[in-house]
């Protein structure tokens, strides 16, 4: 969510970001808001001077009682509340424009960083770094799915039978090399000075209303029925909830957590080959990363992070990609954002295994995290970033670690944590 100050002062900066999103039937919000912030301002005038009035009527009836002239007191009685009546529905309009205002303001979207290239979806992200170089072996890679069956690690039938469609059950040493992903994920980011935390893993309506946009918010979130509660989408909806309506001191800034949780996704379409098996899940767990900083850092912050994952990615031995984001695949609330890709030596090709986002003070505005100033308090701005979400970095994982055999060679990174084992070999 933009400064409503901003919007007055250079509508039509407001207006060529939003046609830089190819959002263009949002422009006619621009005069509604323009608009209804005058008619707010009008009755604001109006209740400033009824109150002015109030008060010197108010403080005539004092001396017309000690004169005993009651009945002009009670006379000048009726007149306040006659103009507290005006006052009160003057107010009564002043919320409902306000909420009026506040429903707009939500779905324009922020103002997008000045590098980011133009473009109206995905297919016109712009690759900005390879990691490793991408390898296709003299044998032909299985579908993940194949992989897995085959070494005994997954059952999609039961799952279906417990839960339906979009579930799984891990199993044995493919559920061990899972949970070792994200171990080795926690500690790589405890490494880098982050603080590991597990959060609540539902919010609440105004913390989902502040960290997202409502069309994210319709296609991915499950509601808790009879309940004011939602699971999450991400961890990282939960740690910038845990700064809600906060004023935060400067010297203890920046806050960075590395947190871990189940996450919860409608994931509503049919997806095609590539997307089913466990690649697109209603389901699965994710080690994140976020940022909570002084407006002048969150730059510095947003290039560490997205290299905290292909460094990871890198020690794992998986050859990844970074694509920049264009304008209209940038999601409303987001200033700029990288995706990590992983390469797929079945598909030939790289796929998106995470997102590192800056979403300016988007977040921040719209849950109250302000941080105290010498001449006012002001808005912090918030970051994000995947650190490992198993599911597709699994697929990642073993399509570039599978041997023409079937067998699973583990990373040495991973093999503290798997007790050792160098591979995972089929049944």
């Amino acid at each position: 969510m933009i400064d409503i100050k901003l919007l007055r002062s250079n509508p039509d900066l407001v207006r060529t970001n939003i046609k830089k999103k190819f959002q263009n039937e949002k422009l006619p919000l621009i005069d509604e808001v323009i608009g209804l912030d005058e008619k707010i301002r009008i009755i604001k005038q109006k209740n400033n001077e009824l109150r002015r009035e109030r008060n010197e009527k108010s403080s005539l009836i004092g001396l017309l009682l000690r004169e005993k002239r009651r009945d002009e007191a009670e006379k000048l009685k009726a007149v306040i509340g006659s103009v507290n009546k005006k006052i009160a529905t003057n107010d009564k309009k002043e919320k409902a424009l306000a909420e009026r205002i506040k429903t707009i303001m939500m779905v324009i979207p922020n103002i997008i960083d000045p590098t980011v290239p133009i473009g109206r979806d995905d297919s016109e992200n712009v690759e900005t770094g390879r990691f490793l170089e991408p390898k296709i072996p003299d044998f032909p890679i299985p579908y993940h799915i194949d992989i897995l069956e085959k070494v005994g690690g997954i059952d999609l039938d039961g799952a279906r039978k417990v839960a339906g469609h979009g579930f799984y059950y891990l199993i044995g040493d493919i559920a061990l090399l899972h949970s070792a992903v994200l171990a080795y994920a926690r500690d790589f980011m405890i490494a880098q000075g982050f603080t590991y935390c597990i959060p609540p893993f539902m919010i609440r309506s105004d913390v989902v209303s502040g960290v997202m946009s409502f069309s994210e918010m319709e296609a991915m979130m499950y509601k808790i029925e009879d309940e004011d509660l939602y699971l999450i989408g991400t961890s990282e909806h939960s740690m910038i909830g845990k700064f809600i309506d906060t004023i935060l001191e400067k010297d203890k800034l920046p806050y960075t957590y590395t947190s871990y949780s189940p996450c919860f996704r409608k994931e509503k379409g049919a997806h095609g080959l590539e997307e089913r098996g466990i690649y697109r899940i209603h389901q699965f767990e994710k080690q994140e990363m976020i940022v909570v900083c002084e407006p002048e850092d969150a730059k510095r912050w947003f290039e560490k992070l997205y290299r905290y994952t292909t460094d990871l990615f890198v020690n794992m031995e998986i050859p990844v990609r970074t694509l920049e984001c264009c304008s209209g695949d940038l999601a409303d609330l987001k200033v700029k954002s990288i995706d990590v890709e992983a390469w797929s030596p079945r598909q030939k090709k790289y796929f998106e295994i995470g997102s590192c986002s800056n979403l300016g003070a988007a977040q921040a505005r719209r849950l109250g995290i302000r941080i105290r100033g010498e001449n006012g308090n002001y808005y912090a701005h918030t970051l994000n970033n995947t650190v490992a979400a198993p599911p597709r970095m699994l697929i990642a994982l073993i399509e570039n670690h599978v041997d023409k055999a079937g067998n699973i060679n583990i990373p040495k990174v991973l093999r503290p944590y798997m007790g050792g084992k160098e591979k995972i070999g089929i049944i």
